[in-house]
């Protein structure tokens, strides 16, 4: 019994509580899906991103998944040299590889470390693992295209750029196994080649080939071009791909979530999406960091109101200063009015889960965070990709072209969408044939989502074959 309980497995998840949900989610799956192990630990950085809804999550976690204990680390204070945000993580990070090592261990102290499962962009932590003889595999939050892209960019890197990404709008890059991208469009931190944060994503990008393995949040099927340059070897031509597990699609427990409360916003959002027709309501959400400038609002308030279909748009304030605030400024005159009998506007937040789950729901306007178009599949929902940020465009790329779930916005050299786009997409993903097509193809992949899933299926058995890996070594 004593044997059996000092096995475990740590987990290093970014910072942010993003990165932390991720992780706690694949805690749960392995101790739901293992006999032979009895508790996951998490760590956890402390001194950046640290929020209060990131402890009431974890106080959470902790009461109703007891075999989930967070360490959380010392204390570490970002640094004050002027970089960019992407940089200031990435030392961050660096910088508690000490603690890491200190965690690894005080837990080998008292227990048997069967595997040791790391974020991206934790990639520092890989050495010390090995001073530790741990197998480490990476856990990737993104979907197979992102992580081939990732793998693969090592080789752009090597073509000797001289001008910065972000500077080559109609300079395209091509990787197996997905579409063309325009070089501006790569991940957030490799856009500027003079920032620090470039030269640490390049070497989580050489790392990533060094693991035991990588978890991927995708399941077999949903991204079958990515999918076949892996087996291929085509990311890494000059060495071997480590082996790859689809164990996705992973979904965060909305019960948990971070505003998990039903309020009275909350009740009446649901309260006005009953009282809707089957597949009517366009739902719009952007993600956390999903903030537009007023000019940006106008233009999207006006292309829903000409395009006479009926909306659920979750607005965050322009200002980020405070979470309460008022809509009238940011809207065309009388918007709110004029739309009052076929559109509800939320501010900050919704349950984007159960929204999307909830049976008026025709389509969804999204960011294309990879958990939120996992929650889109999931639920059988066509999307409409705006992408933002992070490697929100690249996911754009694949899901348009070579996935075929998702009508592409399409912005001007500055990121900007007119009403009149705002206006043609959502009509066409609610009224046209294509927007037809693209629903019946996303309640395929929502039966194939949940075939995955089930006990003889391929995400099940991907994850089964890693629970013998790691407990029988």
């Amino acid at each position: 019994m004593e044997e059996a309980a000092s096995d475990t497995i740590v987990l290093y998840p970014g910072p942010g509580i993003g990165h932390v949900i991720s992780m706690v989610e694949l805690g749960k799956l392995i101790l739901l899906r293992s006999t032979k192990l009895n508790s996951i630990i998490i760590l956890l950085t402390t001194g950046i991103m640290d929020s209060p809804s990131l402890s009431a999550y974890i106080l959470r976690i902790s009461n109703s998944n007891p075999s989930i204990i967070f360490l959380r680390f010392p204390h570490t204070p970002p640094t004050t040299t002027p970089m960019s945000q992407a940089a200031v993580m990435f030392d961050f990070i660096q910088r508690n590889t000490v603690n890491v090592r200190s965690a690894l261990s005080s837990i080998s102290n008292t227990s048997k470390i069967r595997t040791f499962v790391i974020d991206f962009f934790c990639a520092s932590a890989l050495e010390v693992a090995n001073s530790f003889n741990l197998q480490t595999y990476y856990f990737f939050t993104s979907g197979a295209a992102v992580l081939g892209l990732y793998l693969y960019f090592p080789k752009i890197h090597q073509l000797g750029f001289d001008r910065s990404f972000r500077e080559l709008k109609t300079t395209f890059l091509e990787f197996p196994g997905m579409p063309k991208i325009s070089a501006s469009d790569v991940p957030e931190p490799l856009l500027d080649l003079n920032d620090p944060a470039y030269a640490y994503t390049i070497f989580c990008c050489e790392q990533l080939a060094k693991a035991s393995g990588i978890l991927v949040n995708t399941f077999e099927g949903f991204e079958p071009d990515a999918e076949k340059s892996l087996v291929d070897g085509a990311y890494v031509p000059d060495s071997i791909t480590p082996p790859v597990y689809y164990i996705g699609p992973l979904i965060a427990d909305p019960n948990e979530q971070i505003s998990g409360a039903v309020d009275d916003a909350t009740r009446r959002v649901f309260s006005w999406l009953d009282q809707q027709p089957k597949q009517s309501v366009v739902f719009l959400c952007f993600g956390s960091r999903g903030v537009f400038d007023e000019d940006q609002l106008k233009e999207i308030a006006t292309g829903l109101e000409n395009s006479g279909v009926s909306f659920l748009w979750v607005v965050k304030n322009p200002t980020k200063s405070a979470v309460d605030f008022h809509f009238d400024p940011l809207f065309p005159d009388g918007f709110l009015n004029r739309t009052e009998n076929r559109g509800l506007v939320v501010k900050s937040w919704a349950p984007q889960v159960d929204i999307l789950n909830h049976a008026a729901i025709g389509g969804f306007v999204t960011h294309c965070g990879w958990n939120s178009v996992l929650e889109a599949v999931v639920a059988g929902v066509p999307m409409v990709a705006w992408p933002m940020y992070a490697e929100q465009f690249v996911n754009r790329a694949v899901m348009v072209e070579s996935m075929e779930m998702a009508i592409g916005i399409e912005e001007d050299e500055n990121r900007f969408v007119s009403a009149s786009e705002v206006e043609r997409k959502v009509k066409e993903l609610m009224e046209s044939e294509k927007g037809r097509v693209l629903r019946q193809r996303s309640l395929e992949m929502k039966k194939m989502s949940f075939e995955a899933l089930r006990d003889s299926g391929p995400s099940t058995a991907a994850l089964m074959k890693l629970l013998d890996i790691w407990t029988l070594c």
